[in-house]
């Protein structure tokens, strides 16, 4: 970790809300009057989209079953750790975009399913910011957790998840429940793997659990809403965390461990201002000492 330039990452598996959780990081620092630089972990996938269905099917065709953008294999994870290393010692580093539809195609002038060129991140950043999949990876090769000054596991429980991707597939790209059953299968082991041990390594974690019936995901008619759920914050080291303080500024907020409060889902975004606005502000003030 780096006192002169900090890294955030948020880490969370496809549709976890972890574009949420950037927006209020952008609602902090645009009132804060933080400079940040910015990463996005689809940058750091090994293929683009045609690709990686390329060697999918031929991975299917040796028997594999299980080859997902989860693993080390379709991730540059080395790359990824890379900028994290060279940011947290110059401030600076390399990075490029993954183009998903045609309004990013428009905007980077490049196809959609395809990479931009690798480019330098800016000079003047105040501190770093990663969102994606992978930003509190280790494995017995690369350790990306190591450089990052606060890291934040978004995740929700796995029915919710599941039932999250179901809606989003059949409704965005026109898949079938059965199609989106055999990706929720073939991602598992790497899930298992890779996905979930992140956020061991997190320093606070947000998951939301909903409170209505999620038995069968499979058969979820619609998404549980904000209201309709809570959201368990887990702190890993509660030092210096003010729980009296969040308690009696979040409606019906509860202690459900000495490192864990609960919330209800509509209260996300003020939990989030107040945790997370004194840690950013505290890696500011930490690095202007510096």
């Amino acid at each position: 970790m780096s006192r002169k330039h900090p890294i955030i990452s948020i880490t969370g598996s496809s549709g976890a809300g972890t574009t949420s959780v950037k927006r209020t990081f952008e609602q902090i620092f645009r009132r804060e009057n933080v400079v940040a630089a910015y990463i996005e972990g689809d940058a750091f996938h090994r293929y683009n989209r045609v690709e990686m269905r390329t060697h999918m099917a031929e991975e299917s065709d040796r028997g594999n079953k299980h080859f997902s953008h989860f693993s080390p294999e379709t991730n540059l994870f080395s790359e990824l750790e890379a900028v994290f290393r060279s940011y947290s010692e110059t401030g600076t580093g390399n990075t490029r975009y993954y183009v998903h539809d045609d309004v990013e195609s428009a905007l980077h002038k490049v196809p959609p399913g395809t990479f931009t060129d690798w480019q330098k991140l800016p000079d003047s950043s105040d501190l770093l910011f990663y969102e994606g999949l992978h930003g509190a990876v280790v494995t017995d090769k690369v350790n990306v957790a190591q450089y990052a000054d606060l890291k934040i596991g978004v995740v929700p429980v796995i029915n919710l998840e599941w039932i999250q991707k179901l809606h989003r597939d059949r409704s965005a790209r026109g898949y079938s429940t059965e199609a989106v059953t055999d990706t929720i299968l073939r991602r598992m082991p790497d899930y298992v793997n890779y996905i979930c041990p992140q956020f061991a390594e997190t320093d606070i974690n947000f998951q939301r659990v909903p409170t209505v019936d999620t038995s069968n995901p499979f058969i979820a008619r619609w998404i549980p809403t904000p209201d309709e759920s809570m959201v368990v914050i887990r702190m890993k080291n509660p030092r210096g965390i003010d729980f009296p303080y969040l308690l009696s500024m979040i409606p019906n907020s509860f202690m459900s461990r000495a490192n864990s409060i609960v919330i209800h889902g509509s209260k996300l975004d003020l939990a989030m201002q107040l945790i997370l606005t004194p840690l950013i502000l505290q890696l500011i003030e930490r690095k202007r000492r510096a």
